[in-house]
């Protein structure tokens, strides 16, 4: 069985406190994005095994990938057969994108159908959170509110077809999470969202999202690496009605009239 994973956008993040399991509380809103697909392909084998190309491999241990983890939970828990995976991987790699969220869901969804377990979207969703924050998303593969660390979310009418949608990845910058969050004060952005309702926001036309739809993680990780700053200025010198860092970075999407 081949899939292609695709990757998504993060409309507005709001980094609201810590939490008490250490995870911070989130608030944004994910969106499918097809600009990049990875292609994964799963077949039974006697014996399990991953393998790993693309341009966008760096040649981490593939044993260590979110794809083996999804087969290693299944096999935990339903007692799977082995499978081979190939994963080749076109997805930016340390962008905000989510792409290595996608494949571990895509794979649970090719292992729930290869060996029959009958998983409903919501029991996918369910092992897709305990591999990462965002990888329930891409089990629903639309417009979704998150909130929690990600992994708490709700269907959102959001219709972008009307517009043109940029993405843009900076060249050799990549951002990690954890360089993301050791930037942000949970407790200030936190208060700076009191009383203001992301959804609201989100209801106007992305002509009005600008300098109200906002990413916290943006001012560190501008400071940090600035071309990603002057990246997002170049979508609006470009003419974007609106644009943006996603997630943790380093992407950035502008969202431009037809």
């Amino acid at each position: 069985m081949t899939l292609y994973p695709n990757v998504k956008l993060n409309l507005g993040l709001r980094v609201l406190g810590k939490r008490s399991d250490g995870f911070h509380e989130l608030e944004t809103l994910f969106v499918p994005y097809y600009g990049w697909k990875d292609e994964l392909t799963i077949v039974p084998s006697e014996r399990f095994s991953i393998a790993i190309e693309g341009p966008s491999y760096t040649g981490w241990n593939p044993s260590a990938d979110l794809c083996a983890k999804a087969w290693k939970l299944l096999e935990a828990e339903f007692g799977i057969d082995s499978v081979a995976i190939h994963l080749f991987k076109n997805s930016p790699v340390g962008a905000g994108l989510g792409g290595g969220s996608a494949d571990a869901a895509f794979a649970l969804m090719a292992l729930n159908d290869i060996f029959s377990l009958g998983l409903d979207k919501a029991g996918l969703a369910e092992r897709a959170a305990m591999l990462g924050s965002d990888c329930a998303f891409f089990i629903y593969n639309r417009p979704m509110l998150a909130r929690g660390r990600g992994e708490v979310l709700e269907a959102f009418d959001l219709d972008l077809s009307s517009y043109r949608i940029i993405v843009e990845v900076p060249r050799e910058i990549t951002v990690s999470t954890r360089e993301a969050y050791a930037g942000v004060d949970a407790a200030l952005s936190g208060e700076a969202h009191a009383g203001t309702s992301l959804p609201e926001i989100l209801s106007l036309p992305p002509e009005q999202w600008r300098g109200c739809l906002v990413n916290d993680f943006e001012p560190s990780v501008f400071a940090l690496h600035p071309e990603i700053a002057s990246l997002k200025e170049k979508m609006y010198a470009e003419g974007a009605l609106y644009a943006a860092m996603s997630g943790s970075g380093s992407a950035v999407f502008g969202i431009f009239a037809k």
